[in-house]
């Protein structure tokens, strides 16, 4: 009768833990915290919605929307912008015509890239690496920059409180090819606000108009020579 009743006990306990792990397993499966959505159009706009994560969000004509909270993998398109609310989360954000803006607090694992538009950052973000584009104006404020910031015919702005870990560097138009603008263009303005720190050098291949902040610390200047200001905007703003 003991051995009896054991094996049954033992029976009983092995079906519980059985049970307990199958219901653990399709909670796992059908949790829609652990769902990442990619969405992928050839024409049309995309929104993340506030406080989701997604995986990849792609599309060729169209703008791409980051509402607060949202994460996502890759945002990328060709001609539309990408816009994030506050505390957005990306691993790498890309466009080729049309501007890049983030709110407070983003956090992009990698780069942020566009070929024909501007890019803002607001403080509290942090890029892990570089900032690029070729015309747009850029601007960072109270914000992190892991590697460079780069262009070839914007304005670049690194705002107070901004810490860029790599180098600033302006390249020279229409490299390998031939200029078919014939209208005079104002150089790039380029400005290092109060506080702000940039660790690598600033190269300058094309001319420039550079303006330093006096409680700003810059890495060597190549191609350019700074005016150094201490009024809360730099000269002309």
């Amino acid at each position: 009768m003991t051995r009896t009743g054991s094996s049954t006990r033992t029976h009983n306990r092995r079906a519980v833990l059985a049970l307990a792990l199958a219901t653990v397993l399709c909670a796992g499966v059908a949790s829609p915290a652990f769902a990442q959505q990619d969405i992928d159009k050839v024409n049309g706009s995309i929104t993340a919605a506030a406080g989701q994560r997604y995986g990849d969000l792609e599309t060729v004509n169209g703008s791409i929307r980051l509402e607060d909270g949202a994460s996502v993998d890759e945002a990328s398109t060709v001609n539309g912008s990408i816009q994030g609310g506050d505390d957005v989360s990306a691993r790498k954000v890309e466009t080729v015509n049309g501007a890049v803006r983030f709110g407070r607090k983003a956090k992009i694992a990698g780069s942020v890239e566009t070929v024909n538009g501007g890019v803002f950052l607001d403080r509290g973000s942090v890029v892990r690496d570089g900032v690029s584009n070729v015309n747009g104006a850029i601007g960072v404020v109270g914000t992190e920059i892991g590697g460079d910031i780069e262009t070839v015919s914007g304005d670049i702005t690194v705002g107070a409180d901004s810490h860029v870990k790599g180098r600033i560097h302006v390249e020279k138009p229409n490299r390998g090819g031939f200029n078919w603008n014939l209208r005079k263009q104002d150089p790039p303005r380029i400005v290092v606000g109060p506080n702000a720190v940039v660790d690598g050098p600033l190269v300058f291949d094309r001319e420039v108009v550079l303006y330093v902040h006096s409680s700003a610390r810059i890495g060597q200047v190549t191609g350019a020579t700074a005016q150094r200001y201490s009024t809360a905007t730099p000269p002309g703003e």
